[in-house]
């Protein structure tokens, strides 16, 4: 390991001298300034890796000295010493990005633990966040192995979430392809356990969850038309992992009262999970009540063109049409920056719906587009682009007007996407549906293993588009590739994310519920 170069500057460097020898025992080379000029002298001349400052100083102060310093090279730690606990300096110091601050006196153990922190602070984490997942790998083995409830498998997930963030920066690439093959092996388990029970969900008197027809229902009616305005924002296709990394910056304004999973109905589609939701009904139903609404996949026209009428008929329903409330939906920059300008205007509703629709069209456009595959070429890198977009959006200033005009805030989401890796062939005829992830049509030849499938679409309360109609749903990272110029369509479509199958990172979503800080 190089060695490290501290710059010490201090008027009283003399008295610093048990120190200095401390540091240099331990294999730190550190150079002493008793001045702020002289400092920025020497930092014109040679390399270091921190500086320790001491704020109270003739001539150039420490912060002036900072100034200088961060003018120079802003990416330098720079760790402030001082013998004031006034508030106005600490703010100061802060505010300039210092490293850390020390308030005199301070023993070697303080400057060893400043130096750990800000130049080894990332081979720290990383070796214990390794030793950590180690330890937490068996214990999701063996839940993986016996987790045989809704609940259970949304606690797997989130904590296989967690894990996943945690070690995205760590420099082990090892221990994230360990955790890739639990996450596979969470998926194929998953597929098994919908196998098993989804059918069943929809029976009377079932344990089941919080899916898209109850959403409005069970989560989101019972809290409306109290005191607060409340703003529900439904984002398109976002995954779990991603409202993880939105949450701190919501944390700005917001704090968080309560976090459910819910999870997508089947296909966990546009079409079918987000009409749902608004509907309070399950697709079967929305088409039955519905017909002047509801569109199937064969259909000509846009497939959510009604999600106002559907939320109007359910709030009919619920006895909530005595509230003031609006839908809004955001599919370009411009339409979000008009609300945006607008919004004071929505303070006496009870009620703002808006449904916004970038990371949707992310995951399309990753499909269609050269450069937004190769920036979001992985999980990690999709987390990143997702975020990046939402720190920059009209969304986001929409939720700091929320909370200056203090409504209460809801997001969620209608389903989820998947980066899909491996081809399932399937044969249909000309109108068998045409997405990756589940197919509806006649005569669907495929093969067993790979679906979830839904011979008679009423028990799994879908449209059957004709008598003989069923649906297959595909499982894990699998997509759906016609034997017709197989290869082609293979490469073109692998390493894409696609959403309407059976999948922990499709159907298990979020339902966040906050008020304003």
């Amino acid at each position: 390991m190089n060695m490290i170069n501290i710059l010490w500057v201090d008027d009283e460097i003399d008295l610093l001298k048990p120190h200095i020898l401390f540091l240099e025992k331990k294999n730190y080379k550190v150079t002493t300034c008793t001045s702020g000029t002289d400092a920025i002298d020497v930092l014109d001349e040679a390399k270091f890796d921190i500086v320790f400052l001491d704020e109270n100083m003739p001539g150039l102060t420490g912060l002036e000295t900072l100034n200088e310093i961060k003018e120079k090279q802003d990416n330098l730690p720079v760790v402030m010493i001082t013998k004031s606990e006034e508030e106005y300096i600490m703010e100061e110091a802060i505010g300039n990005k210092i490293a850390d601050y020390l308030i005199k006196p301070v023993n070697p153990n303080q400057i060893l633990l400043s130096l750990k922190k800000n130049l080894d602070h990332s081979r720290l984490v990383s070796e214990k966040t390794t030793s950590n997942y180690q330890q937490e790998f068996r214990k999701i083995a063996m839940d993986l192995s016996m987790v045989n409830s809704y609940e259970g498998w949304v606690n797997l997930y989130q904590k296989l979430i967690y894990w996943e963030i945690q070690l995205e920066d760590i420099e082990d690439a090892g221990m994230f392809e360990i955790l890739e093959s639990q996450k596979y092996e969470a998926n194929i388990q998953f597929g098994k356990f919908i196998d098993k029970n989804y059918t069943d969900w929809f029976l009377p008197n079932t344990n089941a969850p919080i899916m898209s027809h109850t959403l409005f229902k069970e989560k989101i009616a019972p809290q409306l038309g109290k005191e607060k305005p409340t703003l529900l924002i439904v984002i398109d296709n976002l995954r779990y992992d991603q409202w993880k990394v939105f949450e701190p910056v919501i944390n700005n304004y917001y704090k968080k009262e309560t976090e459910d999973a819910f999870f997508s109905i089947l296909p966990t589609a546009t079409q079918y999970s987000r009409n749902a939701i608004f509907s309070g009904l399950m697709p079967s139903d929305m088409e039955k009540l519905f017909p002047q609404y509801w569109k199937n996949d064969t259909d000509e026209g846009g497939k959510n063109l009604y999600e106002a009428e559907f939320l109007q008929g359910q709030m009919k329903r619920l006895g909530l049409n005595n509230l003031e409330y609006e839908y809004y939906k955001i599919t370009n920059l411009k339409t979000g920056k008009k609300l945006v300008e607008n919004f004071n205007s929505l303070k006496n509703n009870d009620l703002t719906v808006v449904v916004y629709n970038f990371v949707d069209m992310l995951s399309h456009s990753k499909t269609e587009m050269e450069v937004v595959k190769e920036l979001a070429s992985n999980n990690k890198a999709y987390r990143s682009l997702a975020l990046s977009w939402f720190k920059n959006s009209p969304l986001l200033e929409m939720i700091q007007l929320a909370h200056q005009l203090g409504f209460k805030l809801m997001l969620t989401t209608d389903h989820g996407t998947i980066n899909v890796k491996n081809p399932s062939k399937v044969v249909g005829d000309r109108d068998t549906s045409l997405n990756l992830r589940y197919k509806t049509g006649r005569s669907l030849t495929y093969d067993i293993k790979d679906v979830f499938e839904a011979k008679n679409p009423k028990n799994v309360h879908l449209p059957s588009i004709t008598m003989s109609s069923s649906y297959i749903f595909a499982k894990s990272d699998l997509f759906f590739a016609y034997p017709n110029n197989y290869n082609h369509y293979v490469s073109y479509f692998k390493n894409t994310y696609q959403h309407g199958g059976v999948s922990l990172e499709e159907m298990i979503i979020p339902f966040v519920v906050f008020n304003p800080k």
